[in-house]
């Protein structure tokens, strides 16, 4: 990337996969500001991705799910930049797999905030700084997940929110249609990361029997989105899925 730098948000962008997609983006160019919810781990990811990949990187403490936290996220970033080229929302959590019927309101109420609520408010904030700057547009990218089209068992909270997204997605792409905000879907099944240990050990499928699962290095996922992220503006990955081979996904049982 030649000139200016662009200036992209990674929300969950201290570990995992939002980690590896901070750390693409960065040695792609980017200017990165990583949001979470632990300063420390933030702060910590921005000392070391900045030595790797020599890219300037801001962390900055944000709830997704809290409307104030992520209005003052998006107003750092119009203070200090002036604008924003690239927001991922990554951000999301997970709660036990248990049956339907045995799912706490409580469990169910995080995970639509920090999954759906979480990537909303921020597409928004995002759409008012994306319109109002000059040149106008920008580009959103969602995680969308192979839960966004396929459940696994005892999961309808979080397949639940993964598929909200896509409908976010589409929404999102249409109503930034007239101002050169293009929106889309990474669906990723099994990178490894903190969230998919047990995959690798074994997890429940379909047929009630416990398989462990191939997983994949986060950076392959990174890398596609920094290929999504490339495309001018006049173009658009609407879904992409990146996943194992051989993971249990395309076929029966």
């Amino acid at each position: 990337m030649s000139g200016v730098s662009k200036i992209a948000i990674v929300t969950g962008g201290g570990t995992g996969v939002g980690r590896a997609i901070a750390r693409a983006l960065g040695a792609a160019g980017y200017t990165v500001v990583i949001s979470g919810r632990r300063a420390d781990v933030l702060e910590k990811a921005a000392a070391e991705l900045g030595k790797e990949t020599g890219a300037d990187y801001l962390a900055v403490t944000a709830d997704v799910g809290d409307p104030v936290s992520v209005r003052g996220l998006f107003d750092t970033v119009s203070e200090k930049y002036g604008r924003l080229d690239l927001l991922v929302n990554n951000a999301g959590i997970n709660v036990p797999n248990v049956p339907i019927e045995e799912q706490s309101f409580e469990d169910w109420n995080a995970i639509v905030a920090a999954n759906l609520t979480g990537a909303f408010l921020c597409s928004q904030q995002a759409f008012r700084l994306m319109k109002a700057q000059t040149p106008q547009g920008g580009r959103i990218i969602n995680n969308g997940s192979i839960s966004a089209s396929t459940p696994r068992p005892n999961t309808a909270p979080y397949t639940a929110t993964k598929h909200a997204i896509t409908g976010l997605t589409k929404s999102a792409a249409l109503d930034g249609r007239n101002f050169d905000i293009a929106c889309g879907q990474i669906d990723i099944g099994n990178a490894a990361s903190d969230m998919t240990t047990k995959i690798s050990k074994g997890v429940l499928q379909a047929n009630g029997t416990l398989a462990a699962e191939a997983t994949i290095d986060p950076a392959h996922v990174a890398d596609a989105v920094v290929y999504m992220a490339s495309l001018p503006l006049n173009a658009n990955v609407l879904t992409m899925t990146v996943m194992a081979t051989k993971m249990p996904f395309v076929g029966r049982g």
